[in-house]
Order: structure tokens, then sequence, then C-alpha cells
């Protein structure tokens, strides 16, 4: 078929036929179809939607466009994790060690920034050396001796994918179901793990805006997985503010070293602990969710987290030091602190506009192929249902060039809502769907 006619179709409302599909994937692969063409079908399908066969073609087309990971003969179960992407959102890079040593193995593969999210890959290359193009070979060795590895796609691993992934980011065809199931799903199939959780981010800072939203992607996530053969469950958790205290990218392996010893932020060690506990309950590796939360507890307590994590980061090549040595991170040159305007309680700390503020800064990329600075970022000094004072210090901007600071700091207030009354309490889990159906906080 003609490219002009798929997008002409689903423009229209119609819906693709699989070889229509098939063949928008083999164009994206081959490089038969221009990016403006991509482009032009992605945005009529952000704005047409697929239905779930639709959904499921494209999914398997793209699993199609590269290989499959052999992981037989390696360890243990192989439960493969992934995050619908949030701000401030480093759980993947503490979870897998935290599961590999909990008897686990954790394949990962993972993606740049998207929008203003942020990438692991980005995050994990500020550790000096650290290599994420790994190819399969070696991606199996650091499997089986270490039970985790996070890697890049490889060349042929969902290759489609990692060519729509790059132009979704600078095209504003991220928001869309059909197109983010498809995304993770193909990589994750591909990926050779027998279980799946996955974590759906739901609220200002995150993709999906609305629970109904989130709970739509999760099922369609669960849904893929099941059909390929792989027990699948999707968390649905809250990112409306950003999580943890630091964003950008070695600011984010800094507070990924304090979690693995022990001292992070209570909001993340919480959601770590809970993703661990699913992981190594679907894992079949602890009977229950209480048991499992506490295995995941002693293999931070004993030390062998963050044994699990150096060793992860000297595999592939970085600098395993920082795990005890965090100061030989990048450091940026230009701080700045934002202070608050007037007294009272924190209610309100947008994680969209903190997310876009760290873009401004640098640890984002505002065009396909732009770099980015490991150093630039923000630290949170003060979070949601803090009670300040006039005058005190909430924000610091962290970035190469003082040029930025300025913007930055303009935009970064106003994700600010300060009131005279703390609010209410919630949880950072909202609700997980399984096969077996939903269950809601």
């Amino acid at each position: 078929m003609r490219a002009v006619d798929i997008i002409r179709a689903k423009r229209d409302g119609e819906r693709l036929s699989t070889p229509a599909i098939a063949d928008f994937v083999q164009g994206v692969t081959s490089g038969a179809w221009p990016d403006y063409q991509i482009a032009a079908l992605l945005m009529a399908i952000v704005w047409r939607g697929m239905d779930a066969a639709e959904t499921t073609a494209l999914t398997q087309a793209m699993v199609d466009s590269g290989r499959r990971v052999d992981l037989s003969g390696l360890p243990g179960p192989r439960v493969g994790k992934h995050s619908t992407g949030g701000v401030g959102d480093k759980v993947s890079i503490v979870l897998a060690p935290i599961v590999a040593a909990c008897g686990v193995t954790v394949p990962k593969m993972s993606g740049r920034g998207l929008g203003h999210t942020g990438g692991t890959l980005d995050k994990l290359e500020a550790i000096p050396g650290f290599r994420t193009a790994l190819d399969l070979d070696a991606f199996r060795a650091a499997l089986a001796a270490h039970g985790c590895a996070i890697i890049g796609q490889t060349a042929d691993i969902a290759p489609a994918d990692k060519a729509l992934y790059a132009l979704r980011d600078v095209t504003a065809t991220i928001e869309s179901v059909p197109l983010i199931a498809a995304s993770v799903m193909s990589k994750k199939i591909a990926e050779g793990s027998d279980a799946l959780v996955l974590d759906v981010k739901c609220g200002r800072g995150a993709f999906m805006k609305t629970y109904d939203e989130a709970r739509a992607l999760a099922q369609a996530l669960v849904e893929i997985g099941e059909g390929a053969g792989i027990r699948t469950e999707a968390c649905i958790t809250r990112m409306d503010a950003p999580l943890g205290r630091a964003i950008g990218n070695a600011l984010e392996i800094r507070e990924c070293i304090d979690l693995v010893h022990g001292r992070g932020p209570a909001d993340l060690e919480a959601l770590i602990t809970y993703l661990a506990a699913r992981m190594l309950c679907l894992g079949g590796v602890a009977p229950a969710e209480d048991a499992a939360a506490a295995r995941v507890r002693e293999a931070v307590a004993s030390g062998a987290a963050a044994a699990r994590l150096a060793a992860m980061i000297a595999f592939q090549g970085g600098d395993a030091g920082v795990v005890a040595e965090p100061d030989r991170l990048p450091m940026a040159r230009e701080r700045a602190t934002v202070s608050s305007p007037r007294a009272g309680v924190i209610t309100q700390m947008d994680a969209e506009i903190v997310g876009r503020t760290s873009v401004v800064l640098g640890a984002g990329r505002a065009r396909k192929g732009d770099a980015v600075d490991p150093a630039a970022g923000v630290r949170l000094l003060r979070v949601v249902g803090d009670r300040i004072d006039a005058g005190d210090p909430i924000f610091e901007l962290h970035a190469s060039d003082a040029a930025r600071l300025a913007e930055a700091e303009t935009m970064v207030r106003s994700s600010l809502v300060i009131d005279d009354e703390a609010p209410a309490a919630t949880s950072v889990v909202l609700g997980r769907v399984s096969a077996a159906g939903e269950w809601r906080a």
C-alpha cells in the first residue's frame, strides 16, 4: 500500500488492516517511509486512535521488525519492569539491583527522555564510562553474572520502535494509548521476560493525566502481555508532583545511591518497595506481598542491593566507585536558589512544569538529536506538604550555562501553589490491573 493511502485512511477515522500496519512498520524499519510521513501517521493515530486489534497488530509488527532475546538457561525467574515515564522517576535504576539481590533476574531495556520526562539511559550515562549500548551476548552475560542489566535497545530489538520513539518525542505524538502500549510491549515481548510489572503513571506530570486514562492504558498493556504469554500486571501510581527530590541525570543517580544505602526520600522508597515486592510475587519467590516487602528491605539493609548496583555499573563499563563516592559524578558549574514568595504550605508542585524546567536547564531534549547535559537539573529543597516561611529556599537549579537559569527560575515558580492549609495525605499507589481484574487503593 502507498504510505499516503494509509495516512489518509487513519486521518479519516478508518480502521487499519493488519497488512497496512505491517507495511507501515516495515517502512519505518527500512527507511522507505520518510520522517514527515511517519509523523503524519503518528499524529493521525493520536487524533483517531486504534482499536485493540490494531494495537495488537502494531505491537506484533514492531516485535517482528527485529529479534527476540533468548534468556533460557539463566538462573531464577525472569521478571521485567517498565514505567510509562514520570518526572524524577529513577525507580528502575534502584529496583533492578534490589530485585536481583532477592533472586530474580531482571532484564531491562530502557529508553531516552521523552518530552518533559527523563530517560533511564540518559541518567545512567551520567555515570562516567557507563555503557548502555551492550549487544545481546553482553546483555545475557551481565544477567548471568549479576542478575540485572539496563541497556538501550540494540539495533536488532524492535528497531521500528526505536525509530518511532525518537520521532514521537519531537512531534507531540507521545500521549496516545495505542502508541504507548505498542512501544512498551514490543520491547518487553522481545526482551525475553517470563513476567512483567508495569508502572503506569497518572497525574499532571504523566502522559496519562486522569485515573481513567491510566486504567485504559494499563488494561491495554496487560491484555497485550497476557496474550503474548507473559504474566503481566500494571500498577497505577501517582505523578502529580515529582518523585523524590532530584530531577536531572547525575542528580538522580545521586538519589539512587542514597536509596540503595537506605537513606532515600520516603515517597520513592515506598514506591520501590511496592513494585519490587510485586516483582517477587509475580516471579514466585515470595508467597505474599508482606513477605516480599520484608525481603526487599533486607536486601537494602544488608548492603546486597548496593553491591549489586556497583557490580552492574562495573560490568557495563562505568565507574562503580560512585556508589561509595557520589561526588565523582558530574556537577554543574552554575547554580541558583529559588525561594518562597510567601509563608504557608506547599499544596502543589506541578511535575510537568518542573520536568520542563529541567529541559530548559539542559537535562532533556527540545529537538531530536539534542545533547543532554548530565549535570543539569533541579533539586527540590521542599516538597508538597511542607510548611514554609517567606524566603525559604524551595528549588536549587543546576546548569552548565548561566544564561539558562533566568528562564528556568520563571518557569519553576509557576509550578507552585502555596496555601494556608496542608493538603490531604495521598498514597503513591492508586490501583493495580491484572488478568484477575482491577484493585483500587
